[in-house]
């Protein structure tokens, strides 16, 4: 069981990132937390995992906990036996081996004599088996990393397991590995995760927002389709204000006017029935009061109405307006652009690839280049991009343009501001105005355009990018995206799709997620074997 009871945290300068925050997770249940970049849920995650502690509020845990960490650089210091949490127990076992009979080593040990077998089978179960539990973290890839910690949770059996994005750096056999995993899992079990195969393996969804925790009885999916509800009602009460704010505006017309004719008609009596002036004046200020009255009256309401409708549209989501109107791609569609001819690569005098590489690629494809950890995916995609030759073979290339929208969006150039950046894609010559409004539609406001791109999350780089190709008026021949929804949320990767289903030129593309290559069309696949 887990409590969280009015969990506050904030950040030295004194913004709160979250407040008040009450959640109870059952035991035995697997549950996701999803949200927007920056709503805190990597760092709510820590707090119940006792990595960081919260300004206000308690947390109350009810069984061991073993967490799964998203950035691994507390860690990487550490050996593999100290991230698995086996190297006290490892160390007794070796002294009483060796003869040693203190008792503080059998305390240590706890009866547990097969841990170091225990150990090995998750480590071939991850496919680890390679490593040595003295090695640094630091001297393993990101994927390796990862399963270093999921294996820690087949040795140590915690109750409770807190995952934070454990796929981000997984190739396609270790995500199937999790979520076999996860399937059978008796724990309990939170996921923080943009990974929608995932999160439709657990049974409840907590939404963190501004306005706190919402519980959905179900996976991502469930969740998903209460969200289309929640927004098609939230259209409804918009359509409703708007017909309220009409209505409430034309009566204060229509009420001023009735005013001001009764008025003028009673003006219009009494000069003629010889009213005294001072008397005139009188009644001419009682009538610009009442006018002022009603005025406020009705101000008051329409104020009422607009505030509510700013409240309304501020709920609905922004995918729909940030979509890249993709120029069609001035080559026709089945012109071959690439042609790879028994290309390999080198690493160390060892060939990269079991077999050399044959394929070619056309205008108008959709291919993934599919391949686990360490199998020269990016690699293949340097050798394409000229800025690596292959080792044997040869690659033949047509006349095209490209764009290369790599997981950390490099194609920024951090030192610039955001306005500058914009204007970088400004090829069309647009006016300022009209580079302004598109950075507006992409929720880069007025105050953030003098800000550098540095200070840009993974999201805002994805958004300013594809901002960048509304602007300009050359839609690039082909697309390579590498890894693209590593580092986005929910609602980032759904902009991102809908723009590049959009698209209609040629796309090669480096991804793990089988949701996102399926809705955005990839029918077409190089397979890399090492």
């Amino acid at each position: 069981m887990l409590f969280l009871h009015n969990i506050s945290f904030g950040f030295p300068a004194g913004n709160l990132l979250f407040n008040s925050i009450n959640l109870t997770i059952s035991s035995h249940t697997k549950s996701a937390l999803v949200g927007s970049n920056g709503m805190g849920k990597s760092t709510l995650l820590k707090i119940i995992a006792h990595e960081i502690e919260p300004l206000d509020g308690n947390v109350n845990i009810q069984g061991e906990i073993f967490y799964v960490p998203q950035m691994f650089g507390n860690f990487n210091h550490l050996t593999i036996a100290e991230c698995l949490k086996i190297d006290k127990k490892l160390h007794a076992l070796q002294k009483i081996t060796n003869g040693e009979v203190d008792e503080i080593y059998f305390e240590i040990l706890n009866d547990d004599w097969d841990i170091e077998e225990r150990s090995q089978i998750a480590l071939q179960h991850w496919k680890l088996d390679n490593l040595e539990v003295n090695q640094t973290l630091d001297s393993l890839s990101g994927g390796q990393k990862t399963k270093v910690f999921l294996a820690g949770i087949q040795i140590n059996h915690p109750e409770i397991i807190l995952l934070d994005d454990p796929t981000n750096h997984l190739d396609l056999e270790g995500r199937n590995l999790l979520y076999d995993f996860i399937e059978k899992t008796n724990s309990t079990v939170v996921i923080v995760s943009h990974d929608r195969t995932l999160l439709n393996l657990v049974d409840t969804t907590f939404e963190l927002s501004n306005q706190g925790i919402s519980a959905y009885g179900g996976n991502y999916d469930f969740y998903s389709g209460q969200k289309e509800i929640e927004i098609e009602a939230l259209q409804n009460d918009i359509h409703s204000k708007e017909r309220a704010l009409k209505k409430a505006k034309d009566k204060e017309r229509e009420t001023l006017e009735r005013k001001q004719k009764l008025d003028a008609r009673g003006k219009g009596k009494q000069e003629k029935s010889g009213v005294a002036r001072i008397m005139m004046n009188t009644l001419r200020n009682n009538a610009e009061k009442n006018t002022s009255r009603l005025k406020g009256i009705h101000a008051e309401k329409i104020n009422g109405i607009s505030g509510d409708l700013r409240d309304l549209r501020s709920f609905v989501r922004n995918a729909d307006q940030m979509k890249v109107n993709f120029n069609d791609s001035e080559l026709h569609s089945g012109k071959i652009l690439i042609s790879a001819n028994e290309i390999n690569f080198k690493y160390n005098e060892e060939y990269l690839w079991q077999e050399n590489l044959n394929f070619e690629i056309r205008s108008g494809n959709r291919i993934s280049i599919k391949g686990s950890n360490g199998s020269g995916k990016t690699t293949l995609i340097k050798l394409l991009l000229e800025d690596l030759k292959p080792s044997v073979g040869e690659i033949l290339k047509s006349n095209f343009n490209s764009i290369y929208i790599d997981q950390e969006y490099s194609l920024i150039d951090r030192a610039s501001m955001i306005y500058d950046f914009a204007q970088k894609f400004n090829d069309n010559a647009l006016q300022e105005s009209e580079v302004k409004t598109l950075l507006s539609r992409f929720l880069f406001g007025k105050e953030t355009w003098d800000k550098k791109c540095e200070v840009l999350s993974g999201g805002e780089r994805l958004r300013l990018l594809l901002c960048g190709l509304s602007i300009s008026n050359k839609s690039p021949d082909m697309i390579i995206l590498d890894e693209p929804t590593n580092n986005l949320d929910l609602q980032n990767i759904e902009i991102l799709t809908n723009s590049i289903k959009d698209y209609h030129g040629t796309l090669l593309v480096i991804s793990h997620d089988e949701i996102f290559l399926n809705e955005i069309g990839v029918d077409k696949e190089i397979s890399l074997k090492e």
